[in-house]
């Protein structure tokens, strides 16, 4: 997979037919200094000729569609100036300030390219032109005696979406229609579908509203206490959220985004089906938090009461776990991560050193870089193991908002002398070229506290898979499932489906001996983004003779939007265009 983790993004709805706008040369704007100037006189060129094309791009300084997109702009207003084009960035949202422009232009160099950067106060040029999202690109010809004319209107190119990515874009559809301006021609495809945030303009609240930021009706929470509780883990500065939302302003203009993420149920992530299992790390809203989310934001996002809204979460800095006995990086220098395309999983081994057996009773990975790492798997390779990985050995992961591993007292996750870690490693480029070195912390119990191993609950991972598949070309839905019958009575603690872009769906049902099937976990639509474990709220004795199936599908049809080739047959891999079909199990047994 490749997406900047948590990606608030989505389709723009409705009609993509071009509807003329007027080119509003006397639009004022602010530069990243706060100096007033106007859209015609940005666009104007040092030597004073008119613009053969002028582009404006909508842009949001936290956007990951514009983070990533960043590149391709820069590199289309310094190659297109010796013909004619004029390229400004325009940020319309209330949230983003002048300093937050200021340090976005820097940091994507937009000012070594000449590039104008302007903020729209109160969005009234994006209110004239009709932008909606980030990234939206608008390309207006050159001046005739009407003026200028919108010849397009849309995205840059398919190659980033909601969630997906593909190492190139099929249909350049801005390079193409600024190629067609340029020559002009008619551009063939006017209008295209924006993908990207919603533009957080200033709004008008109502004065009446029952839930505002700092409260809901009766004493309920208002909008604060929800986001606190629910996004603040992750949408905070350092983890792997793109904006953080720990303070009114910042919500507020994120409002309009957030309404529709949660009622399309994409945030929080957990995509698991609520008919079967109960798990305590469910992320969902209930229905009283989205609607007091929805109708704040239906009313202009009040602020109310400012002294009455709660004060902003703290975390603990640092380790969750507390203080590792052992932490060991992922290699002894950072990894480079490039700034565009889909990066190709890394496997790192790493040699503890271990002289003796250890007895794990918490495991946290730590992404060095949180901007870039998707998600870290963190495997225990026995000395007695062949090369292959085994992924029944898998220690601890990370993906953002999953917890890290704390076990319960008398609970302990062997591992033998001699093994070595394996760091499973994958990266979302940002445009921007980064380095990560990443790290594992351990801590771990002395057996002889407990009298003895004999004494002590291990903990383990298994998994449910098969590596014998052939997805074939174009396929809907393909279905692969595996069993596998407990040799023993144990005790499940957690599940978590892995699959890679062509997953679909994922199921674990459990057979008892009696004949009786129940499902544990039904994932309807699997989401690669979210590398989640499902932790049961009770854990489940398993008897002995019960069967846990696992059932995939995998779609390899055209209409996957992530699928990086639907024209080949697939087949088991560690790469995300290859498979996998994988149900983990964390056991207990004694």
């Amino acid at each position: 997979m490749f997406v900047a983790p948590l990606l608030f993004a989505a389709l723009a709805a409705g009609d993509v037919a071009l509807t003329p706008v007027p080119f509003p040369a006397d639009a004022e704007l602010r530069d990243v200094h706060g100096a007033r100037t106007t859209l015609g006189a940005a666009l104007a060129d040092e030597s004073g000729e008119p613009a053969r094309a002028a582009v404006i791009v909508f842009v949001g300084t936290e956007c990951p569609l514009v983070q990533i997109t960043a590149p391709r702009l820069r590199a289309v207003a310094e190659e297109g100036r010796k013909d004619g084009v004029r390229l400004v960035l325009v940020d319309a949202n209330r949230q983003d300030s002048l300093s937050d422009l200021a340090e976005f232009r820097t940091r994507h160099e937009f000012d070594k390219a000449g590039v104008p950067v302007l903020k729209d106060p109160g969005n009234t040029l994006a209110d004239a032109l009709k932008a909606e999202r980030t990234p939206e690109v608008l390309i207006f010809g050159p001046s005739g005696k009407d003026g200028r004319t919108l010849r397009y209107r849309g995205r840059i190119d398919d190659q980033y979406g909601v969630g997906t990515a593909k190492a190139s874009a099929s249909r350049d559809d801005f390079g193409l229609a600024l190629a067609s301006v340029l020559k002009g021609e008619p551009v063939a495809e006017p209008a295209t579908e924006v993908v990207g945030c919603k533009i957080g303009r200033a709004r008008e609240v109502d004065p009446n509203a029952a839930v505002t930021w700092a409260s809901g009706p009766d004493g309920a929470p208002g909008a604060a206490a929800v986001i606190f509780d629910k996004c603040a883990p992750c949408h905070r500065p350092g983890e792997a959220a793109p904006f953080a939302l720990l303070d009114y302003e910042e919500a507020a203009g994120w409002g309009p985004m957030l309404a529709e993420v949660v009622k399309e149920d994409r945030m929080p992530p957990w995509p698991a089906d609520p008919a079967h299992g109960e798990f305590s790390n469910d992320a969902r809203l209930s229905a009283a938090e989205k609607e007091t989310l929805l109708t704040w934001v239906k009313a202009g996002c009040p602020e109310g009461d400012a002294d009455a809204a709660p004060a902003p979460p703290t975390f603990a800095e640092g380790w969750r776990i507390g203080e590792p006995d052992a932490v060991f990086a992922m290699a002894d220098e950072p990894a480079q991560v490039p700034a565009e395309g889909v990066i190709d999983y890394r496997y790192l081994r790493v040699d503890p050193g271990f002289t003796e057996d250890k007895y794990v009773v918490a495991a946290e990975p730590r992404p060095g870089n949180p901007a870039v790492v998707h998600h870290i798997i963190v495997r225990v390779i026995p000395p007695d193991a062949n090369k292959k990985i085994n992924a029944g050995d898998a220690l601890i992961g990370y993906a953002p908002g999953l917890p890290p591993m704390q076990l319960k007292p008398g609970q302990a996750f062997k591992i033998k002398a001699g093994s070595q870690f394996l760091f499973e490693m994958h990266y979302t480029a940002n445009g921007r070229p980064a380095t990560d070195l990443s790290h594992v912390g351990l801590k771990f119990l002395d057996p002889a506290e407990f009298g003895g191993e004999e004494s002590l609950t291990l903990v383990r991972s298994e998994a449910v898979m098969t590596h014998r598949f052939e997805i074939p070309p174009g396929a809907k839905s393909h279905e692969v499932t595996a069993s596998r019958k407990a040799p023993g009575d144990f005790t499940l603690l957690a599940l978590t489906p892995h699959m890679h872009f062509r997953g679909a769906s994922f199921r674990y049902d459990l057979t008892t001996p009696d004949g009786e099937t129940k499902t544990l976990l039904n994932v309807p639509e699997y989401d690669f983004n979210w590398q989640l474990r499902y932790d049961l709220a009770e854990p489940l004795r398993v008897k002995k003779g019960s069967t846990i199936t696992c059932t995939a599908t995998f779609d390899n049809s055209a209409g996957n939007p992530r699928n990086p080739d639907p024209t080949v047959a697939v087949r088991w891999g560690e790469q995300s265009w290859e498979e996998m079909m994988i149900g983990f199990l964390l056991i207990a047994s004694e």
